[in-house]
């Protein structure tokens, strides 16, 4: 009794396969059927309530070309998230123009800190090529006379000097790196201004600070 129960319980729970096959047959069973890999099936409660319905197979082909599909769909959708996180983060970090004037300025000043203090090793650089140069003096007719030490401070002094010369020029690239960044977000920044209420204050005017001199 309890295995003839069990029977139609399971019966019961399964369910039933219908579709329309390429001949315009419609076939009903209670398994996927083969003759409709190719289309929907429709899968019924016991009831006759449709329970789901079932995709057409896919061949390895077209599944791999399916799946690439969902993973980029997947990956813009994640992109798109981020994009806005970050969209709001900046207007958080950047309330008003006041604040992104300020630290633009900031940003650059640091560099001018860093370029200044290079130029200010090359002067020396430049003063003590002088002193090497005076003392060379001694040796203008015949240069292969000159002390190794002299020799090697030239050679120390012209590598140092490039390496200034080299440091200060990534550093103004750097300035105009870091002014680019400034200038994209602002235009980011602008528009969110623009939809934004304004608030009271001296700063409800975002966008009338001028733009900072560079």
């Amino acid at each position: 009794m309890l295995l003839s129960f069990a029977t139609i319980t399971a019966a019961q729970s399964a369910g039933i396969y219908t579709c329309v096959d390429a001949k315009g047959r419609k076939i009903t069973s209670d398994r996927p059927i083969v003759d409709c890999i190719d289309r929907e099936q429709v899968e019924l409660n016991p009831s006759g309530t449709v329970r789901r319905k079932v995709g057409p197979s896919l061949t390895a082909q077209e599944r791999a070309a399916e799946e690439a599909k969902e993973r980029e769909a997947a990956e813009e959708r994640a992109r798109r998230v981020e994009e806005k996180r970050r969209d709001h983060a900046l207007l958080v970090r950047y309330p008003y123009r006041s604040v992104h004037d300020a630290e633009r300025r900031e940003a650059l000043a640091q560099i001018d800190v860093v370029i200044k203090a290079a130029q200010q090793r090359l002067t020396e650089l430049q003063q003590q090529r002088k002193k090497i140069d005076t003392e060379m003096e001694f040796y203008k007719k015949d240069p292969s006379k000159a002390p190794p030490s002299l020799r090697r401070q030239i050679e120390d002094n012209a590598q140092s000097t490039s390496v200034q010369i080299r440091f200060i020029a990534d550093q103004e690239e750097e300035k105009k790196r870091v002014n680019a960044r400034f200038d994209e977000d602002l235009v980011k920044l602008e528009k969110f201004w623009a939809l934004s209420p304004p608030k009271p204050g001296p700063e409800s005017n975002r966008t009338g600070a001028s733009r900072p001199v560079r």
